[in-house]
């Protein structure tokens, strides 16, 4: 069953005749006449009973009025809302964000967001960089905040690279020094981000490549409670410079990491040939236009 013949059929009900309803819908008389036939031939039933120019609606006809007249108005309902979603009226962005940095990075995006596309409702999950490449994997959330490099298996836009800082209680021998690198810090315990964060496995394997395995005295995703810890004197803990900058205590020092591989790389990554919803390359767009094109 079309609907194009189902909206012919309803028509010639509701207006009456066949040439009133070929006006309506903006076609001949003979048109309607031949999708109303392809309808009965199709149910294997007459739906009309013409009585000389009159039509009255047999059992059939009402049976099928009564539906068709709710299936045209799914349809129309149906389109209309498609149409509001290609207008990014209505909708889902499924979005994972890192809790390091987001305050910074994302926030003002967000709020830009909300403003352009009111109607998206944004389904926001929060967890470390690695943890949300499982989930975008599995297809969960459609664009996640990362720490590149990342999977293979994505496409990213890079949001910003920043140096690492290692946070030293003001009492370390280092704590005035300009730069500092791990081999350095090898004695002194340290305080990481637990293993779910990708900042956690990128401090272990440059420890690793610079020689020696680090002592972890404590994990948390609390960037204050770290910062507590080290100015209680206990280790030294690592922030990008951006977020250090605004975490300023006068029991920490903070001193410029030089290690290769130690940059901080924040992007946004996606499944690589995933389809991606109108409102998530809205949010891509956005991304590119306040942080600029790679």
């Amino acid at each position: 069953m079309e609907f194009r013949t189902l909206r012919a059929f309803v028509e010639v009900v509701r207006q009456g005749g066949f040439s009133q309803a070929a006006r309506t819908v903006f076609a001949t008389q003979s048109t309607i006449s031949k999708a109303v036939k392809q309808l009965e031939d199709e149910f294997g039933l007459p739906l009309l009973d013409r009585i000389g120019h009159r039509s009255l609606l047999t059992a059939a006809g009402r049976v099928v009025y009564r539906h068709g007249v709710k299936l045209l108005a799914g349809r129309d309902d149906l389109l209309a809302e498609l149409d509001e979603i290609r207008e990014l009226k209505q909708g889902a962005l499924r979005l994972g964000l890192p809790p390091v940095g987001s305050s910074i990075l994302f926030a003002p995006l967000f709020a830009v967001y909300r403003q352009r596309y009111p109607g998206i409702e944004v389904r926001l999950v929060e967890h470390g960089s690695a943890q949300l490449q499982e989930s975008l994997s599995a297809g969960e959330i459609d664009l996640a905040g990362v720490l590149l490099p990342t999977s293979p298996d994505f496409d990213w836009h890079t949001v910003t690279r920043e140096p690492l800082v290692a946070l030293l209680p003001a009492d370390h021998r280092f704590a005035d020094s300009r730069s500092i690198s791990l081999s350095d810090l090898k004695d002194t315990p340290f305080i990481l981000f637990e293993d779910g964060f990708a900042l956690h496995r990128v401090i272990l394997d440059a420890s690793r490549r610079a020689g020696f395995e680090a002592n972890i005295i404590a994990q948390s995703s609390q960037i204050d409670f770290m910062i507590g810890l080290v100015g209680a004197g206990l280790g030294v803990a690592f922030l990008p410079r951006m977020i250090a900058i605004q975490r300023r205590n006068s029991s920490v020092r903070q001193v410029l990491l030089d290690d290769a591989g130690t940059e901080w790389i924040m992007a946004i990554a996606w499944r690589r040939d995933a389809y991606l919803s109108g409102a998530a390359k809205a949010w891509l767009n956005l991304v590119r236009e306040v942080h600029g094109e790679n």
